[in-house]
């Protein structure tokens, strides 16, 4: 018999800045407490970052919008995925050292061993984020 494997974790928030928190609190609190002291920190960091970044631009505050997260673990990693309603693909910039914003996805790329942006099928982008579960080196 093949192994079954988890169901991923998901939630939904509303487009609201208090949701950064929320995200982060239900991301930690889904993790086994085993991997909390290895993946904790930057999994939160992650977390924070890339609904922060769904709510200022990718969710339309008119229509009530909703961030959507997936955590699961798959191939050597843990997953998540951060869904919005809008069509705007998020892209790595290289801001000057006197820019106040614009190094999230800087950020993101420092941390994730594995990232991407990918449409949603119906309405929407995913930035999806990978870290190991074990450290490398």
């Amino acid at each position: 018999m093949p192994e079954i494997p988890l169901v991923p974790a998901h939630w939904r928030f509303p487009a609201h800045p208090n949701s950064v928190r929320r995200a982060r609190y239900a991301v930690a609190e889904s993790l086994p407490q085993v991997l909390r002291p290895h993946l904790g920190d930057d999994l939160g960091l992650l977390t924070s970052e890339l609904v922060t970044n769904a709510i200022r631009h990718g969710a339309c505050q008119e229509d009530k919008g909703f961030i959507e997260l997936v955590l699961w673990p798959a191939d050597g990693h843990y997953w998540l995925a951060v869904s919005d309603p809008g069509a705007g693909k998020p892209v790595l910039a290289h801001p000057s050292s006197d820019a106040e914003n614009g190094r999230g996805l800087l950020l993101v790329d420092r941390l994730a061993s594995a990232w991407t942006v990918r449409p949603r099928p119906t309405r929407g982008t995913s930035v999806i984020v990978g870290l190991p579960l074990r450290h490398s080196g």
